[in-house]
């Protein structure tokens, strides 16, 4: 068997490196009620058919080779990795849509694979869907989402969504658009020009506090009250972007269908036949600009200077890899958008009442210690626990100040697996 590399942690954060060849292994294509393809990676133990499912989903990540996936089945559980029909692909994405498919891995793991105990482990951008999901499957149909935030389809009422029997939150974010909100530089005062900026506004000025990373910056209270109020408002501006688009698209429909369309010139009838079906791309610049990053007094953790994309965020903001890029307009407002979009944890959490576990890595540099403590609250369950890694990053390797305590994985997965032992019996 092809062995990984020795430093395929680096390369594959999210995946494990090898597996025992005994471990089974089914892939299957998932069609949701809407008829859209996900794929599905099915690992079982290699001689025992176990009664509880641990369902890994995440957005956009392919999360069929996740680490913890071998832990789960030397435990004797089965893991299920949903890979959604907008893997790799965040700048079409509808949240509203991703429900629909994890209904589809629920209904394969309860009708086709006869699991009697499904438990969700909502791992990063995993933790904001399944906790969407949830709070929507259990509301009575009639009081669900009718609609994304943009308009249009899917409206939730009209779909099945089967239930699961727990939950775990694992290194989990408040929401893909809460977590930008808090990264997105609130400087940028022209949505077309990655340079124009506001020098007061700026956390990369070194007038404002920032010290050339490692060395930490130090801002003061009044300037992060200002840059968050400025951040929020900077959201709320790329929210009426986008909305002015989707308006624009919407009156080119309304004029398609009017009674003198036909008749009108086939310049005008190209331009808003062309102007109905192709969306505006919005480029969203300078999303690695979050003050936590560098000022190590905010929010105090275990974490080293830097973002989980870079050690020098001041240079990554300007890359052009970033989170959320790059979105349609009602992309934007479905998953990006701190604002508008539905897919909030602290939202959604008080409506799951499934036994629930909230794990942080103390060493996180994009999920903070506050926003577990929220999620902890926040959940509905009566059955509920809090519990955080040492020594381990987002991705659950060693790193900060105690990564001198070794890999934390094994530490994880057996604070996971007794978690789930104790409640679901494989």
């Amino acid at each position: 068997m092809p062995q990984a590399p020795d430093d395929y942690r680096m390369r594959y954060p999210v995946d494990f490196g090898d597996i025992d060849p005994s471990v089974r292994l089914r892939v299957v294509q998932l069609y949701a009620a809407d008829m859209a393809k996900s794929r599905g990676f099915l690992w079982l133990p290699p001689n025992r058919n176990p009664k509880t499912c641990v369902f890994l989903a995440h957005p956009r990540v392919d999360f069929s080779h996740h680490y913890s996936i071998p832990y789960w089945v030397e435990a004797g559980f089965a893991a299920f990795a949903l890979n959604t029909r907008y893997l790799n692909n965040d700048a079409t994405m509808l949240h509203e849509n991703l429900l629909l498919d994890i209904a589809a891995g629920i209904r394969f793991l309860r009708e086709e694979e006869g699991f009697e105990r499904l438990v969700m482990l909502g791992n990063s951008g995993g933790g904001s869907l399944f906790a969407y999901y949830d709070a929507q499957a259990r509301t009575t149909a009639g009081g669900r989402v009718a609609s994304p935030p943009g308009g249009g389809p899917p409206d939730l009422n009209r779909f099945d969504l089967p239930t699961a029997d727990g939950f775990i939150l694992l290194a989990a974010h408040p929401g893909q658009g809460a977590v930008l909100m808090g990264s997105l530089d609130a400087a940028v005062v022209d949505e077309s020009d990655p340079f124009a900026s506001d020098p007061e506004l700026d956390m990369y000025d070194e007038r404002n506090g920032f010290r050339t990373p490692p060395e930490p910056s130090r801002y003061s209270s009044e300037f992060i009250a200002r840059y968050r109020a400025a951040q929020r408002a900077r959201v709320a501006r790329i929210d009426a972007i986008a909305r002015r688009h989707i308006a624009e698209a919407g009156n080119a429909r309304a004029a398609m269908r009017s009674d003198s369309f036909k008749s009108a010139s086939a310049e005008y009838r190209h331009f808003m036949e062309r102007r109905a079906t192709a969306p505006r791309m919005m480029v969203i610049y300078r999303t690695q600009a979050n003050p936590n990053y560098l000022d190590l007094s905010l929010d105090p953790s275990e974490r080293a200077v830097g973002s989980i994309i870079s050690p020098r965020p001041d240079l990554a903001n300007y890359h052009v890899f970033g989170l959320g890029r790059i979105a349609t307009p009602d992309a934007w407002l479905s998953t990006w958008s701190g604002l508008s979009s539905y897919a909030r944890t602290e939202l959604n959490l008080p409506e799951v009442t499934v036994p629930t576990l909230v794990v942080g890595a103390n060493a996180d540099q994009d999920i903070f210690l506050s926003d577990l403590r929220v999620q902890y609250e926040a959940s509905g369950a009566r059955d509920k626990q809090l519990a955080f890694v040492e020594g381990a990053d987002h991705f659950m390797r060693a790193a900060g100040l105690n990564a001198h305590l070794g890999d934390p994985r094994p530490r994880l997965m057996k604070l996971l697996c007794d978690w789930t032992r104790e409640r679901f019996a494989p």
